[in-house]
């Protein structure tokens, strides 16, 4: 279990709550840190038009630091150049659509703090490696995403 810093400046969410759980997706000789910022869907659809070339709205965009980290110790001797100010490894950043959210969580019949938690999650195991392309993978990164929303309280409503 690695020490998870989380730098997020949106009052209602709870950076405490998720740094205590999200760390324990992730193995680490030193602590980890990721940012989490909310944005609007202009905001959303503006970077994923220019990161990713696609002109729609999403509801979570996920930005990797580090390469090759999927299953492995995140170890500081092998990431010099990846440490921000404090020393702390730096994972990356999470970008979520509060609008996106809001939708979805009534869409799917749960809590907006249900789906802004879960997209939050969803975004830091994109950042530890994961991802969603074939159906085993879909199988492990949903297998990570509910171990760390039960260890938040957060079960499916």
């Amino acid at each position: 279990m690695a020490e998870l810093i989380v730098q997020c400046e949106e009052e209602a969410f709870d950076a405490s709550l998720f740094s205590r759980c999200g760390g324990a997706a992730a193995a680490a000789d030193a602590p980890l840190s990721v940012e989490i910022v909310f944005t609007d869907e202009a905001g959303i659809r503006r970077l994923n038009a220019e990161t990713r070339g696609k002109d729609a709205v999403t509801d979570v965009l996920s930005y990797p630091n580090l390469d090759g980290i999927l299953g492995k110790e995140i170890r500081k001797a092998e990431h010099p150049f990846d440490l921000d100010e404090e020393g702390n490894i730096f994972l990356g950043s999470i970008v979520i659509c509060r609008e996106r959210a809001a939708q979805q969580a009534e869409e799917y019949g749960h809590s907006l703090r249900r789906e802004v938690y879960y997209l939050a999650v969803h975004g830091l195991c994109h950042l530890l490696g994961y991802d969603h392309e074939t159906e085993e993978e879909r199988a492990e990164m949903r297998a990570k995403e509910e171990s760390v929303l039960h260890a938040m309280g957060i079960g499916r409503e």
